[in-house]
């Protein structure tokens, strides 16, 4: 901590003047006159201080709280300001008091003041210099670090001392109070700023001209901002940029009393005689001229001293404050500073490195560019930086795209001419950005480049309505125009979103937007266009949804915002509005667009209804206009077959008869009416159809096609179970499967119309609202439509087929047992299991229509028919896989799609992956069987493929053994969790590799020993203890013969059994199979130094081995001198572990005991045991599958 300041910098400044050399007679009565003053000052500043306290004190009890004496007393300038709780006039007014009293001492005061803020803990002496022009004063003006002491020093000159601060080193580690954070610190720059200001300003008469105190301050702050201590230069440049813009304020504050005084002189000299008066304000006249000159020195003295240093600092925070003031100066200052040779700065620091500079340079260029004035003294620095300005909409900061952009826009308001229309074609796309600040400041600058023109200012002052009217025409004609020629011209709602704060006036003018659609415009105007009334359409619909909600559309939200009173007032004002406009003028506007056959427009015109605010409308002024939709509805539901188009009729007739509406009950007759209509027409084309068999015209196909499409629609979202279809498209589904004389088309929405009737059926039957009969027949029909989908399957249409296979998946899940009985108990009875049949069936279909050859996909030149292709065959494969996640089907089944994880990972990696992530989770060992049925498979059809002669080296094989590795590393790193999965699986793979015998002979390898080579790819998954006991169960297999043998052929048993062996312990390769490429030879080197560490630490070898009775061999190629000695030791070992766990139980028995016993020890045991081992392969394994499955 500093001495304090009071007592002990007195003392330190008594010492040096006592010790310096040959003192003046003017500095020696100097120095005694201070060491006389000390006892008074002493006195003094304790009254000062107990007054500082008291201002605190009385802050304090206004506040309920209270302080102790002795806290009160030790209150220095810097606590105070610190605090913060006494207002900063009394501070001030104290030390101008003290500073009369004694300048020296007060200013004294100050100075540790300034160093306190900076944060510096050590001691501060001043000693008195001689003479300005001795040569030893540049020596001692130094910066210096002492390594005995560890404290750094510091001497700089400041009139009249030559101060010297000592600290410690930690000093420019960050952390001082302009950098601290907490409330005990978030309000100390504020007040450190204040108080500077209060100063200059509370001493601006007197004080400030005495020569003395400001040139100290400055000789000071100067020498501190050249300090390489980041905390000097930060708090000085601070306190210099808020000093000079304290002092411009005293300038500004003098040139008014000069235009007073001069007027003053003038009106005096009128007399033309010297009066007294008159001299009186010559001499203030003159007096009020040295103040400004003395004024200007000191900002010239700041200005060059400290800022043409500072605004280039290594720390942006510096730059930053530079630049912050200079942008005040130039606003306040405009004729003196707003100069080409001041704006270089801030054009130059544009290009800062630090987004927190660059913001600060726009946040300046605002203030000056929203005056017209101090635009036109800008032309120069506007035409050399604009580009750079633009550039800057392109920042990686949002936050400095969103100033740059409202620079521009100023420019645009106020710089004539100075914006081409190239560069505010490059501020155009912002409007669409997702970024919502930038987006709504690029839509301010649409607004004034396309509404704010002078011509239109000129209009707006017009009274008659009609001229308003036109003029809102012409603006929306202009961002229709814009909107088309835009490129982004399908995201209308972020343009309206852009717009909405700016021109909310135009875009909520759904008047002017409708007389445009109806063509009731300007008859002298030209109408719109096709495209244009489409694109207009788009943005109304828009900028309903805006009003009707309130946020911004999808992809532009920033986060939940609480809505204020006047804006859900605003909401529920622009609802009512909205809908008392278009519940009149909707129905027009279907009639006219829908008689057009305008497919798009009629669309976005039926989402209308859907924000309209019916609770609080009229019921008998409702009632009419209702009445008009609905007959314009029905309407377009019989003259439309547009998929889209009925859809959204069948929203719009879903909305208007929600619960609680007004509107229910004749919406309700209104459906009842349409599905009349339409039902009775289906039944009297199906029956002619039945009559009349191949007779049946195409005119009438397509009758009972489009008939049966807006049933369907309606279907999905009404239940019109009540009309009784399932019959009427059972009797023609069954017609189609024994004359096969039906359209496709009819076929398809049959078999969607009796799966929406089904699951309708049991939506009432769960909420029990459906009879008894009809809950009892809904199973019946259940295993009916299952049995015709099934037929479906074998269809040789694949739009059919695919169609009915997706449907029968969806039923199959639905009425599957996981299902239902997690959902009402009614439902339950329903439940269906799917036969083994239709399971194989379902299967077969996969691998048919699936996963097909890849060669015939490059013979499509398509690339959009082949992505929909694609599309359609993950939907597929999606919709079979729920079925196994949900076990609708047996696990085992999975087992032909996870084969195909491999050579179908491009297309859908993610969906098998994800589907053998869920079964694992619901049956580990379950799941483990199914991936080693997969891999036999595998296997089974590369040894069919090359019959008897079988390549392990060839690309096949590889690719088995990659599927084995990838299907290793879905297990993750707990091997305690997937023991008994993991012990499973290798049984299965063993019993498999031996299960047949070699046809070439008893000597020969059995024939699929060659998968031992893949199974080892899960050794690395096995806990220690877990190897030795799947080795065991391994040599039941080996005979003496196998053992011996060490040929080629034999390889892949040699490679399993030491996958096995705990080779970490003894120093074998660990690899998991035996053509692993060859280890380099830094990589031997680091493993035989690892051994040997290994070896000295543990002092043996681990207790591995291979059984002796059996006579063992493993091929001397494999294995290192010093491991097959390891071996012989593991024999013994493992001969006693033989009399312990004697074989003559099943293999699997004693598996599971092992199991059984090593699963009761501690899972820290096993942990520190295994996790060493696993780190070193499996990690580097699981990095290398993880980016791959990444791609």
């Amino acid at each position: 901590m500093i001495a304090e300041p009071e007592l002990s910098s007195r003392t330190s400044l008594q010492r040096e003047s006592e010790s310096h050399s040959e003192p003046d007679n003017d500095l020696e009565n100097q120095r005694r006159g201070s060491g006389g003053s000390l006892p008074k000052r002493r006195r003094n500043q304790s009254e000062k201080g107990r007054r500082r306290a008291s201002v605190c004190s009385r802050q304090e009890r206004r506040n309920g709280n209270r302080q102790r004496d002795e806290n009160v007393e030790a209150v220095t300038l810097f606590e105070v300001v610190r605090m913060g709780k006494s207002a900063m006039q009394f501070v001030v007014n104290d030390w101008i008091e003290e500073y009369k009293q004694g300048r020296d001492t007060a200013l004294l005061d100050l100075i540790i003041f300034f160093i306190q803020c900076s944060g510096c803990r050590g001691m501060v002496t001043a000693e008195v210099f001689q003479n300005m022009h001795n040569p030893d004063i540049k020596r001692k003006m130094t910066e210096e670090f002492d390594e005995e002491t560890g404290l750094q020093y510091k001497k700089f000159m400041v009139y009249p001392w030559i101060l010297n601060v000592t600290w410690p080193l930690d000093l420019d580690s960050g952390d001082y109070p302009l950098t601290m954070t907490g409330p005990y610190w978030k309000k100390f720059k504020s007040n450190f700023c204040e108080f500077l200001s209060v100063l200059i300003q509370h001493c601006q008469y007197t004080i400030v001209h005495d020569e003395y105190l400001m040139d100290t301050v400055i000789s000071l702050l100067t020498g501190l901002s050249d300090s390489q201590v980041r905390a000097f230069r930060h708090t000085s440049t601070l306190a210099a940029m808020k000093l000079m813009t304290a002092l411009i304020n005293v300038s500004l504050s003098l040139r008014v009393q000069l235009q007073n005084s001069q007027r003053q002189c003038e009106v005096e000299m009128i007399d033309k005689r010297p009066t007294k008066t008159l001299e009186t304000f010559l001499r203030k006249k003159k007096e009020i001229i040295e103040k400004q000159e003395n004024i200007e020195n000191l900002m010239n003295a700041i200005f060059k001293g400290i800022f043409l240093h500072r605004y280039r600092d290594a720390l942006p925070e510096i730059r930053a404050i530079c630049i912050e003031e200079i942008g005040t100066w130039m606003k306040s200052c405009s004729d003196r500073f707003l100069t080409d040779s001041y704006l270089k700065y801030v054009g130059w620091t544009l290009h800062d490195k630090q987004s927190e500079v660059r913001l600060k340079c726009l946040i300046g260029l605002l203030g000056l560019y929203s005056d017209k004035g101090h635009c036109s003294k800008m032309d120069l620095f506007t035409c050399r930086f604009k580009d750079r300005i633009i550039s800057m909409t392109l920042d990686k900061e949002s936050e400095v795209a969103v100033q740059a952009i409202k620079v521009l826009t100023l420019m645009l308001q106020n710089c004539e001419e100075v914006l081409t229309s190239r560069d505010c074609e490059q501020l155009y796309h912002f409007v669409y950005s997702a970024h919502r600040p930038v987006a709504l400041a690029a839509g301010e600058f649409l607004h004034i480049k396309l509404f704010c023109s002078p011509e239109s200012e000129v209009q707006d002052e017009m009274p008659e309505k009609r001229e308003k009217l036109i003029h809102n025409l012409s603006h929306i004609k202009t961002l229709v125009n814009f909107y088309q020629e835009s490129e982004d011209s399908a995201q209308s709602a972020y343009l309206v979103d852009s717009l909405w704060d700016c021109s909310a006036s135009i875009l909520k003018d759904w008047k002017c937007m409708t007389t445009l659609l109806l063509e009731g415009g300007d008859p002298e105007d030209e109408a719109l266009t096709h495209l244009q009334k489409k694109a207009l359409v788009e943005i109304m619909l828009s900028t309903i949804r805006q009003a009707a909600e309130g946020h911004p559309p999808g992809g532009r939200c920033l986060g939940k915002k609480v809505q204020m009173m006047k804006e859900r007032k605003s909401l529920i004002d622009d609802r009512a509005k909205l809908t008392e406009h278009f519940i009149v003028l909707l129905p027009q506007l279907l009639a006219k667009y829908s008689a057009d056959g305008e497919e798009v427009i009629t669309v976005n015109l039926l989402q209308i209804p859907q924000y309209f605010d019916l609770e609080s409308y009229d019921a008998a002024q409702l009632e009419k206009h209702l009445d008009m939709l609905l007959k314009q509805l029905k309407a377009i539901v019989e003259q439309q077959t547009d998929s889209e188009v009925l859809e959204f009729c069948s929203k719009a007739y879903l909305v208007l008869s929600n619960e609680g509406l007004p509107t229910r009950s004749q919406v309700a007759s209104a459906k009842i009416q349409l599905f009349d209509q339409l039902v009775g027409k289906f039944n009297k084309l199906l029956k002619n159809f039945l009559h009349k068999g191949d007779g049946f015209t195409d005119a009438e196909s397509h009758q009972m096609w489009s008939t049966l499409k807006r049933i369907t629609t309606f279907h999905n979202a009404h239940d019109i179970t009540q009309w009784n279809l399932l019959s009427s498209t059972c009797k023609l589904l069954k017609s189609d499967l024994e004359k096969g004389n039906t359209s496709e088309q009819i076929i398809i929405q049959a078999i969607l119309c009796s799966y929406y009737y089904i699951m309708w059926q049991l939506s009432k039957a769960s909420e029990g609202t459906s009879s008894k009969e009809t809950q009892e027949s809904l199973s019946k029909q259940m295993r009916v439509f299952c049995h015709i989908f099934r037929q479906y399957l074998s269809n040789p249409i694949s739009i059919i087929k695919e169609q009915a296979f997706i449907v029968l998946c969806d039923l199959l899940l639905v009425f599957s047992h996981e299902v239902l009985s997690s959902g009402s108990e009614k439902t339950e009875p329903f439940a269906y299991v799917p036969d083994s049949a239709l399971q194989s069936e379902l299967v077969t279909f996969v691998l048919d229509h699936v996963f097909v050859a890849q060669e015939s996909e490059l013979l499509d030149k398509d690339e959009e028919r082949k992505v929909g292709k694609l599309h359609q065959r993950r939907n597929l494969l999606a919709a079979f896989c729920k079925l196994i996640v949900f076990s609708v089907v047996e696990m085992d089944i999975a087992a032909d799609i996870f084969k195909q994880y491999i050579k179908y990972f491009i297309d859908y990696g993610d969906i098998i992956k994800e589907t053998l992530s869920r079964t694992r989770q619901i049956d580990k060992i379950q799941c483990a069987k199914t991936l080693i049925q997969s891999l036999k498979q595998l296997f089974n059809e590369l040894l069919q493929g090359q019959a008897s002669s079988l390549d392990r080296w060839s690309q096949p094989f590889t690719s088995i053994k990659d599927l084995a590795r990838r299907f290793s590393l879905t297990f993750g790193l707990d091997q305690l969790k997937t023991r008994e999965a993991m012990a499973m699986l290798h049984k299965n793979g063993i019993e498999f590799a031996f299960k047949d015998g070699s046809p070439k002979g008893k000597n020969q390898p059995p024939l699929n020993l060659a998968f031992l080579d893949i199974l080892s790819e899960f050794s690395p998954k096995l806990l220690k203890t877990d190897k030795r006991t799947v080795y065991n169960y391994l040599e039941r297999f080996v005979t003496d013969q196998m053992a011996a043998e060490n040929g080629e052929e034999w390889l892949p048993l040699i490679a399993y059994r030491r996958s096995l062996l705990d080779c970490r312990d003894d120093g074998t390769d660990s690899t998991s199979s035996s053509d692993r490429s060859a280890q380099s030879p830094v990589q031997q080197k680091s493993q035989t130094t690892s051994l040997k560490r290994k070896l000295q630490i543990e002092g043996g070898v681990s207790e591995t081995g291979v059984n002796e009775e059996q006579n063992v061999k493993i091929s001397p190629r494999s294995l290192t001198p010093w491991s097959m000695s390891t071996v012989q030791k593991e024999n013994e070992n493992w001969e006693n572990r033989k009399k312990e766990h004697p074989l003559e139980k099943d293999g699997m028995q004693l598996l599971h005991s092992e199991l059984g016993t090593t699963a009761m020890r501690n899972t820290d045991e096993l942990m520190e045991e295994d996790l060493a081992e696993l780190a070193e392969d499996d990690l580097n394994d699981l990095n290398e599958i993880l980016d791959i499955d990444n791609d």
